[in-house]
C-alpha cells in the first residue's frame, strides 16, 4: 500500500486532519506503523492532540455566553437605572405589539421561505443566493421598522403632547431618550432573532434541497452546520448596522416628524454605504471637494463597516476581532448620537 506520508530525516513533520485535506485513516485505528527506509537509526517522537468527536460543540459557550450578556445588560439597565429600563420595556411592548411588527415577520417569513425553491440559475451557487437576499432582506426590514418606530415612539409623543404627561412624573428627559432608544433597538433586536433563526433553518434546508435537485448525495448535517455558522456574523453586523441607524433616527425625531426623519434617514443609508468611494474619487480633485467629502466620512456613519455581505454569502469566515471592532465602531456611534438626542431634546419645548 502506498505510505500516508513521507518524511525524511530531521525535517519536522505537522499531520494535520481536516476537511480539505484528509489524510487520516478510514474506521478505527489502533496500530501505526513506521519504516525507517536507511540505515541509520531513527528517532521519531509522535505528540498527539486528541478532539471530541463532535466539534461543533465548541460554539456552545459562545452561545451560552452571548445569552447570558443580554441577560446581565438587562439586569444592569434594571438595577441602575430603573427609568430608563421601565421606558424601554415599554416601549418595545407597544412597538412589538403595532401591526406593522406583524406585517414586517410575515412579510421576511414569506420571503425566506420563497428563497428556497427560487431558481437562481447560478450553477450550484444558489445557497450563497440565498444567503445574501435573506441578509438584506432581514436587514432592510429591521431598518425601516427601527425608523418608523423611533419616529412614532418619540416624534408623535412629542406632538401629542404624551411626552409631557410623562415627563411629569419622576423620570427625566435623558431617561425618556436613553429609554425610547433601548426599546427600540429590543424590538429590532426580536425581527432579528426570529427572522435570523428561520434564515439559518432554511439556509440549512436549502442544502439538501440543491442536493436533491441536482441528485448528489445527501449532504450531511456538519455541511448544513458549516453554512449556518457562516451566516451568523452577517446577522451580526446587519443588527449593529440597524442600531446605528436607529441611534441616528431618535436623534432626529426629537426635532422633526416622521417623514422628514425617514427621508434624513434614507439619505444617511446610501451615503454611509458610499463614503468611502466618495473619500477615495476625491483624490487629487479640489481641497474644498476633499473637505467636504472626508467631513462626510467623520460626521456620517460608515454603514460600509457593516456591509460584509458578500463576503459571508462566499463561504469567507468572518474573525471576532472584525467583529468585536464593529461593534466598538457601533457603540461609539450611538453615543454620539445619544449626545446629540439629548442637547437637542434638553430644551424642546413640549408645551
Amino acid at each position: 500500500a502506498d505510505p500516508v506520508a513521507v518524511v525524511e530525516g530531521d525535517e519536522p513533520y505537522v499531520w494535520s486532519l481536516n476537511a480539505k485535506t484528509a489524510r487520516g485513516f478510514n474506521g478505527v485505528v489502533d496500530e501505526i506503523y513506521l519504516t525507517n527506509n536507511s540505515d541509520a537509526p531513527a528517532d521519531v517522537r509522535l505528540r498527539l492532540q486528541t478532539e471530541v468527536r463532535v466539534p461543533e460543540v465548541h460554539q456552545l459557550p459562545l452561545i451560552a455566553g452571548s445569552v447570558v450578556a443580554l441577560y446581565l445588560i438587562y439586569l444592569l439597565l434594571y438595577r441602575f437605572v430603573p427609568g430608563v429600563s421601565n421606558i424601554a420595556i415599554a416601549t418595545a411592548k407597544e412597538a412589538c405589539g403595532q401591526p406593522l411588527f406583524l406585517l414586517f415577520l410575515m412579510v421576511g417569513a414569506t420571503a425566506l421561505l420563497v428563497y428556497i425553491i427560487l431558481p437562481y440559475n447560478t450553477f450550484g451557487e444558489d445557497v450563497k443566493m440565498l444567503k445574501d437576499s435573506g441578509l438584506n432582506t432581514i436587514m432592510v426590514l429591521a431598518i425601516i421598522f427601527a425608523l418608523w418606530t423611533a419616529s412614532v415612539s418619540v416624534a408623535d409623543e412629542i406632538e401629542g403632547k404624551t411626552a409631557l404627561t410623562l415627563l411629569s412624573k419622576p423620570i427625566s428627559r435623558r431617561q425618556f431618550i436613553l429609554g425610547k432608544f433601548f426599546g427600540i433597538v429590543s424590538s429590532v433586536a426580536v425581527i432579528f432573532v426570529v427572522l435570523g433563526a428561520l434564515l439559518l433553518a432554511t439556509v440549512s434546508y436549502k442544502v439538501v434541497y440543491d442536493a436533491r435537485e441536482t441528485s448528489n448525495p445527501t449532504p450531511s448535517w456538519q455541511e448544513c452546520y458549516g453554512e449556518m455558522v457562516q451566516i451568523t456574523p452577517g446577522l451580526v453586523l446587519s443588527f449593529l448596522e440597524a442600531t446605528a441607524l436607529a441611534a441616528v433616527s431618535v436623534a432626529i425625531s426629537t426635532r422633526l416628524p416622521m417623514l422628514p426623519n425617514l427621508i434624513i434617514c434614507g439619505t444617511i443609508y446610501v451615503l454611509g454605504h458610499l463614503t468611502p468611494l466618495i473619500a477615495q474619487s476625491t483624490v487629487g480633485e479640489l481641497e474644498f471637494v476633499q473637505f467636504f467629502a472626508k467631513l462626510f466620512a467623520v460626521i456620517l456613519p460608515e454603514l460600509d463597516h457593516f456591509n460584509i455581505q458578500a463576503a459571508v454569502a462566499a463561504g469567507q469566515s468572518v474573525p471576532l476581532a472584525y467583529l468585536g471592532w464593529a461593534a466598538l465602531y457601533c457603540l461609539v456611534y450611538c453615543t454620539f448620537a445619544m449626545l446629540l438626542a439629548l442637547i437637542l431634546f434638553e430644551d424642546r419645548d413640549l408645551a
